[in-house]
């Protein structure tokens, strides 16, 4: 081997080994994480962002289920949170039964026992939508417990001889009726637990009971004593709707659909027709003397409710379909809702604080909201239509003209009654009413005119004066009263709150007909239709309101198999009492669709 050669290998080895030396080897173990550094300061503070929008929905919660065919009714709520409220005409088929150990097919009076209403948090659970039959035909409660306090029939081992809900004739002689529609609750305290609680009975004829209570420890009440009042001083009453407790502490009753007439007309002429059915029961009541109609659609305040109850009839607030009046803490101005298609607004001011025999009727002129017709957000701005000024007495006395009338006088084509040509000309200002010949009736035919049509045919005054005659189901009326007195006049009635808006809230039970035909001053869509919905009017100086404004609504869907709206199960249907919480909270009853009605509480976006 050749010098040259072995340089030649000695050169090749060397660059294999340098070639060797320079590949990667295998990572090594990462080490230990160094200590963390102190943080920096704070940078400066961004700019503040754009508030968010207000809700618009409130929470509904369901409070209670009634059972299958019952409305809830009656709904009361006390000082001391104690709730009443009623199942109306329960399914007579039901049959099951539950700790009160009786079936559900009467009509019910009740309470929720064991449970502080004013007391409930605002974050509530609901109770389930009943699905088995127990479950469908009994009263299922979030909290607490249902009581029955008395279903039609009972007499209370023997201290009711007739029974509850049973209606007498005015001599005492015949039972009329025995009516399973207990509605309206009032309960009067006499004492720490004890009290009298009112309860209208619907029908017609209808009537009044009051059961005599005192509550145990263990938060039931006991029945101690029962009667149904004595109406055959004012000639019986009939259809006892809704009604409300005034700030003198007496129960108002409201005479409803005993009041015979339409948008259009007057009293329907029919009224002393030879076999009227619901007339022939009003006149088995009053025996003798033909009923006549002016003498009913009114609202009765039950004085001395602690003694012997006395009904006296307020004829100087109007006549019409009376859902109920609520009378606000000035003892003067009182709201009032008309339960008709076609219906009015209505409100009174009494001459006198406290005495509401004699004062002054106007009618409510809508105006809604330009370019708005969704009716969860279309308001309406409000003013009054002077009526006219009465008292009982003077209005009493134009009704009694009518007294002599019965079906003798009955004469196809024409009206033994107030006509409306007789109306048309008083609204005209005409100097004496109609002859007959001209569209009037006998009884004024020719006389001077006066201001009777205002007090007995009040919702067609209202609308030939130019009022609103558009709603429809127009139901319960209510306020807070201790929320009103605070924010109108200024009184520390709410504990923990400063109480500056407080409202009248009122429910409407269909948004439909009149309200949704594109006609007239109230013009809504159809979204909501017969699921109803809330409203409130904010309470300005002087217990006046010139606004509406809409608050929760029903909403319908299309039931694909039968192409029928129906109403959702977790929103309204038909809601119908309308009780205000000392917090703001609302207590709303249903007259709907559902399988089985609910009672909500409903929690507002602002109280």
């Amino acid at each position: 081997m050749n010098s040259q050669f072995k340089l030649s290998l000695l050169t090749g080895a060397l660059l294999l080994a340098l070639a060797g030396c320079s590949s990667d080897g295998d990572n090594g173990v990462d080490g230990a994480n160094g200590v963390d550094g102190v943080n920096g300061v704070d940078g400066v503070d961004g700019q503040p962002g754009q508030d968010g929008s207000n809700g618009q929905v409130g929470t509904l919660t369901r409070l209670a289920t009634v059972p299958l065919g019952a409305e809830v009714t009656g709904i009361f709520l006390t000082e001391q949170g104690d709730l009443f409220f009623n199942l109306q005409h329960p399914s007579s088929a039901n049959v099951e039964t539950d700790h009160n150990s009786v079936a559900y097919n009467r009509g019910t009076v009740g309470a929720l026992a064991g449970v502080n209403l004013n007391q409930l948090p605002y974050d509530l659970v609901d109770s389930p939508v009943p699905a088995s039959a127990k479950e469908q035909e009994t009263v299922m409660t979030a909290y607490g417990q249902y009581q029955v306090l008395g279903q039609n029939g009972d007499t209370y081992d023997g201290k009711l001889a007739n029974g509850l809900g049973v209606v007498m004739s005015l001599d005492g002689g015949t039972a009329v009726v025995d009516t399973d529609m207990p509605d309206f609750n009032a309960f009067v305290p006499t004492e720490a637990g004890k009290g009298y609680l009112f309860t209208n009975w619907e029908y017609i004829p209808g009537g009044m009971s009051r059961l005599a209570l005192s509550k145990q420890e263990d938060g039931r009440w006991m029945v101690d004593d029962a009667m149904m009042i004595d109406f055959s001083a004012i000639h019986g009453t009939a259809a006892n709707c809704f009604g409300s407790l005034t700030p003198w502490g007496t129960p108002l009753s409201s005479e409803e659909w005993i009041v015979d007439s339409s948008v259009d007309g007057t009293t329907d002429p029919s009224w002393n027709e030879p076999g009227n059915e619901d007339v022939a029961r009003m006149d088995t009541m009053t025996g003798a003397s033909f009923p006549n109609p002016y003498r009913y659609g009114y609202i009765i305040e039950v004085t001395d409710p602690k003694g012997t109850p006395v009904p006296a009839k307020h004829y100087a607030m109007g006549r019409y379909e009376h859902e109920n009046g609520v009378v606000m803490p000035d003892q003067r101005t009182v709201y009032l809702s008309q339960d008709d298609t076609g219906g009015v607004m209505f409100k009174f001011v009494a001459d006198a604080a406290g005495d509401l025999s004699s004062g002054t009727l106007y009618a409510a002129k809508l105006t809604q909201d330009a370019g708005s017709n969704e009716p969860l957000t279309t308001g309406f701005d409000v003013s009054w239509v002077e009526m006219g000024s009465a008292n009982n007495d003077e209005v009493e006395a134009w009704i009694a003209e009518f007294d002599d009338i019965d079906t003798s006088d009955f004469v196809e084509g024409q009206s033994s009654y107030l006509t409306l040509a007789d109306v048309k000309a008083w609204a005209e200002g005409a100097a004496t009413y109609p002859t007959v010949a001209e569209g009037g009736n006998a009884v004024t035919a020719g006389k001077p005119m006066d201001d009777r049509v205002v007090f007995l045919e009040s919702r067609q005054a209202a609308r030939q004066k130019g009022a609103t005659a558009e709603f429809r189901k127009l139901e319960g009326i209510n306020i807070n009263a201790k929320r009103a007195e605070e924010a109108v006049d200024g009184v520390d009635r709410i504990a923990d709150e400063d109480v500056t808006e407080a409202y009248v809230y009122f429910a409407i039970a269909d948004l439909d007909r009149t309200m949704i035909d594109g006609e007239g001053d109230i013009a809504l869509s159809s979204r909501v239709k017969d699921c109803g919905g809330v409203y409130r009017m904010p309470l300005q100086a002087s217990y006046d309101v010139n606004r509406i404004e809409p608050v929760v609504m029903g909403g319908t869907y299309r039931d694909s198999l039968t192409g029928a709206e129906r109403c959702d199960v977790n929103q309204l249907s038909q809601p119908d009492n309308v009780v205000v919480m000392d917090d703001g909270r609302l207590l709303i009853g249903e007259d709907g669709f559902q399988v089985n009605n609910t009672l909500w509480l409903y929690r507002p976006v602002t109280r």
